[in-house]
């Protein structure tokens, strides 16, 4: 039986505009892309040029730094551009997919093989490009010794994606993945207290987590279980990334096919999509945003997504595409001086915070509108009230804010994420943009201590 974990602190915000639990039909389409940018912490090198032929797990681009980290095509056809931008840093790399799915000759990882030999197979099929390190939350380096792997198989993200639902069909798959990474480390997974998709998962320690978003970021996991040290290196990867491994392992086949839920007020028909990695959004928004709705694409959920277009690519570590108003040709009588009975807030001032207490299952129509400017920073605990690690995080931001390496090292910066942050951002009073100022603090970090 898996170990049970309470947290009492979390965010429960019950946004309007859910996935049904039913599949929608998208097509692939004859353009698959990738923005480097997404594998945060790489430097790109393109492998092939324009007019190449390709093939499911042909190398792409791969780390200039760490040559073993390679993003391999999920199709195959041929290299259609290199889009670069200012100082030719490259901004897309795009295949024309033909269709037939031709796959690389990639050899399979055996499991009974050296440590060595399983991370050069990983590697070989760009699998490590999904695998991601702390500290600095960045792409793992794979002649690294990580002191374990963590996997969080569920998320409270509002809007999120139902991981019941999703990995009904893929649990062997899911199994297979698990069973290769506790080759190079000691796997632990994170699941939502009563699952059972996860109950019977092997190889690995499994932490059930009961409470409100943020409980299912991998990050409150780490803190919650086994903290990072200073000098430790933990990886992590999500959920789909490792049925994608589970599938290399198993079958010997590069399937970069993930399911992805569509959600948010604006978006007509709500469901999930089988998609697959650099997929264009368009085949699942054109003709399914709201006629007339000035709407925001957000790729991921509400809290840590990042906006996109419509024209864009399905990016890795996304599980859902939300639609949301955007706010912008709203015109409020008397503004902020309004009791507001219709916007979600944890602040009594505001009269939807007392109707939220005493109707439970009330649910809200945001939009990306940020209501106010941004201000000095109020020291009220308001942080701490709604992320459930034993951080300070008020103390934390101020300490990124001054760079102060000595105090950020003993505040915890080796085991955040910017995401870990979502939630206090949300409920800021002073506007700040805390995921920008996090990410930020561990870039600069990183250039300073590596």
């Amino acid at each position: 039986m898996a170990d049970l974990i309470k947290l009492k602190k979390g965010l429960d915000i019950r946004v309007e505009g859910e996935a049904e639990r039913e599949f929608g039909q998208a097509a692939l389409g004859d353009l698959v892309g990738f923005n480097p940018d997404d594998f945060y912490g790489i430097v790109p090198k393109p492998a092939l040029k324009p007019g190449d032929a390709v093939k499911v797990g042909t190398v792409l681009f791969y780390n200039k730094k760490q040559p073993d980290v390679k993003i391999v095509s999920p199709v195959s056809g041929t290299l259609e551009a290199i889009n670069r931008g200012d100082r030719r840093k490259i901004l897309s790399i795009v295949v024309r997919n033909d269709s037939k799915m031709t796959q690389e000759s990639i050899k399979k990882p055996d499991l009974n093989g050296s440590v060595e030999d399983i991370k050069k197979a990983l590697s070989d099929a760009g699998m490590f490009a999904f695998i991601k390190q702390r500290p600095y939350d960045v792409i793992a380096n794979p002649s690294d010794t990580p002191r374990s792997i963590f996997i969080s198989a569920f998320d409270l993200a509002p809007l999120a994606a139902d991981y019941e639902f999703i990995f009904k069909d893929s649990q062997s798959d899911f199994q297979n993945g698990i069973d290769l990474l506790a080759k190079i480390a000691p796997v632990f997974v994170g699941v939502k207290n009563g699952t059972k998709t996860f109950a019977n998962v092997k190889n690995a320690t499994v932490t059930a987590f009961e409470g409100k978003y943020p409980a299912s970021n991998v990050g409150v996991q780490i803190n919650n279980v086994q903290p990072i040290n200073k000098g430790e290196i933990v990886w992590t990867i999500g959920a789909q990334e490792v049925v994608y491994i589970g599938r290399f392992a198993g079958k010997g086949i590069l399937d970069f096919s993930k399911n992805v839920a569509l959600t948010g007020s604006e978006a007509y028909s709500r469901c999930y999509y089988k998609m697959t990695l650099g997929q264009s959004l368009s085949q699942i928004l054109d003709s399914n945003i709201c006629k007339g709705s000035n709407a925001t694409i957000i790729s991921g959920n509400p809290l840590s997504g990042s906006e996109t277009t419509q024209d864009s690519f399905l990016a890795p570590f996304v599980n859902q595409i939300t639609v949301m108003k955007n706010g912008s040709d709203v015109d409020e009588f008397m503004g902020w001086i309004m009791p507001r009975f219709n916007t979600f807030s944890t602040y009594s001032s505001v009269a939807s915070s007392f109707i939220s207490k005493i109707c439970h299952g009330r649910k809200y129509t945001p939009d990306t509108r940020i209501l106010g400017g941004q201000r000095n920073m109020i020291m009220s605990g308001e942080y701490d009230k709604v992320t459930p690690m034993d951080i300070y995080m008020e103390y934390l931001v101020k300490a990124i804010i001054a760079f102060d390496i000595d105090k950020m090292e003993a505040l915890g910066i080796y085991e955040v994420a910017p995401e870990d942050f979502a939630a206090a951002e949300c409920v800021c009073s002073s506007k700040m943009e805390l995921q920008r100022i996090v990410r930020d603090g561990l870039d600069k970090l990183q250039k300073e201590m590596c």
